[in-house]
């Protein structure tokens, strides 16, 4: 299990003693700085060569003056952007045998970060914070629906408009690109077709993601289901 926590708790001795594998971000200080100062320097001449932030890590044991009570495993990200330097620390609890520097910084630690953006992406742009109904029950109904919404466009985005410039969009960009257009929606027995302007913004990678999605479905329910591609004026 690896969790990240908060500093406090890497102080205390129940991380180690139930086997909690922690990844936990390091304040730099002028100590932790001069112990990646050679890998700083070799992340800018990597820049230097290829003109891209490069980054180089760094893998040491480090132990505080009094905080802590022994030594403990500290990784170090040494990056050179295009304007400054970048160093950053996180000590973790995690064996150098089964988890690399690079591993622990970009994998375990920066994904909790991704973690966290999405939840910000469900919160801000498909309204998961807007529970202001008077009973628990009805702000549970509106929390359900976002959620689902964002399980749809999360679907959408991996496999209708993967290989597309919205492929790594976030969700108000495909919900106001893609979906919060004008449109005459005609639904059959067999076809839901959309009509609409061929000047239409994001009309090329609606039509792109449609014809994923139908390839995906004819399978199940043959080539004449789905969405139809009619859409042009």
């Amino acid at each position: 299990m690896v969790t990240v926590v908060s500093a406090g708790i890497i102080c205390s001795r129940g991380a180690n003693q139930n086997q909690v594998g922690y990844v936990i971000g390091l304040a730099k200080n002028k100590c932790l700085n001069k112990i990646l100062e050679k890998e700083l320097n070799e992340a800018k001449q990597l820049f230097e060569q290829t003109k891209k932030p490069s980054r180089v890590f760094k893998d040491f044991r480090y132990e505080t003056q009094e905080s802590w009570s022994c030594k403990r495993r500290v990784v170090g990200k040494a990056e050179q952007l295009e304007d400054k330097a970048n160093p950053r620390f996180v000590v973790t609890s995690l064996s150098a045998e089964e988890f690399s520097a690079q591993t622990v910084y970009e994998v375990e630690y920066c994904g909790r970060g991704d973690m966290e953006n999405r939840i910000k992406e469900q919160q801000r742009f498909l309204f998961a914070d807007r529970t202001s109904c008077h009973t628990l029950r009805a702000n549970q109904l509106r929390l359900a629906f976002s959620t689902v919404a964002y399980v749809l466009l999360r679907a959408l985005r991996e496999f209708g408009l993967k290989g597309t410039p919205l492929e790594n969009a976030q969700a108000d960009t495909i919900r106001l690109r893609l979906l919060k257009i004008g449109a005459v929606i005609r639904v059959t027995v067999r076809k839901c077709g959309l009509r609409s302007q061929r000047h239409t913004p994001g009309r090329k990678h609606l039509l792109a993601s449609t014809t994923k999605l139908n390839r995906m479905a004819a399978p199940r329910g043959g080539a004449e289901h789905g969405i139809s591609r009619n859409f042009c004026d």
